[in-house]
């Protein structure tokens, strides 16, 4: 089974970040980072975990973050199969 097809089952939903921040040599000037990453809500320890190593390891301040959460897979859309077609 896909890797992130079962953290889909196990409840985790694709969260994307905006990230803004300064630049290491020119402070005044704001730059973007796009993030992505199945991740659990609202705890998110994916986006935290790598928010914490960006700010203990990268040069470039944090400025701002905003992010947007969507599971893709709800108890409504999943069901179990019991029949099986075979094609050719």
């Amino acid at each position: 089974m896909n890797k992130d097809f079962e953290k889909q089952l196990q409840g985790y939903g694709l969260t994307t970040a905006h990230i803004l921040y300064h630049l290491p040599d020119h402070p005044a000037i704001l730059q973007t980072y796009i993030w992505q990453e199945y991740d659990l809500a609202p705890e998110f320890p994916e986006m935290r975990g790598f928010l914490k190593f960006w700010q203990e390891k990268l040069d470039g301040p944090l400025h701002s973050v905003r992010y947007i959460h969507r599971k893709l897979i709800s108890a409504t859309e999943w069901r179990a199969l019991k029949g099986e077609f075979i094609l050719h």
